[in-house]
């Protein structure tokens, strides 16, 4: 067992058989040595795909995302969920259903910071439906640029995203693969 699925079985919450809370360590408070291994570990499972930018979504895919980025000393973008005043024009946007929130976002990312050609790895805190990851690559695709990889911190295998994510051709690495979170306790799947 990997140190992020101890911390998952150490520290995560099961709050029901879809919904697993990691806020002590990964979605509010940050466990930055941990983040610091899992930036290791995607810079580990991409290595060779000349990636120039990683792109997440706010706010839970940062603390993964910006230490991959450290290590592979490459720009990192994150689509914002809100309009700002500072973030209004010249955008390239996309809808993404939250499950965990139950809600539809309007996530945009700055025209000047992603370019036609760009090789782009998405990072993302948990993998469901895939409804974020999709949502991302097709700011990828606005831009036309390229998505080398989706990295994925927690994937919940008995949910589509995977699935769905693999049919449009793209590569998923996730390091912790949940397979029930029945009962109150998390099962890892096979690796």
């Amino acid at each position: 067992m990997n140190k992020l699925e101890q911390k998952i079985m150490q520290d995560g919450i099961v709050l029901n058989e879809n919904v697993l809370k990691v806020d002590s360590f990964l979605n509010h408070q940050v466990d930055p040595q941990l983040m610091w291994e899992v930036g290791k570990l995607f810079v580990e499972r991409f290595e060779g795909s000349r990636i120039t930018k990683i792109l997440t979504l706010e706010s839970s895919g940062i603390a993964p995302a910006v230490m991959a980025a450290l290590q592979l000393d490459v720009p990192l973008i994150f689509a914002r969920k809100r309009k700002s005043l500072t973030l209004k024009d010249d955008l390239y946007t996309e809808s993404v259903y939250s499950f965990t929130k139950q809600e539809v976002s309007e996530v945009s990312v700055s025209r000047k910071f992603l370019s036609a050609g760009e090789r782009v790895l998405i990072i993302d805190d948990f993998l469901a439906n895939g409804d974020a990851a999709l949502g991302l690559a097709g700011i990828v695709k606005q831009a036309e640029a390229e998505v080398v990889g989706i990295g994925i911190v927690i994937e919940k295998t008995f949910q589509p995203g995977r699935q769905k994510l693999i049919d449009l051709g793209y590569q998923v690495e996730s390091l912790a693969r949940i397979q029930s979170l029945e009962g109150g306790q998390v099962t890892f799947a096979d690796h």
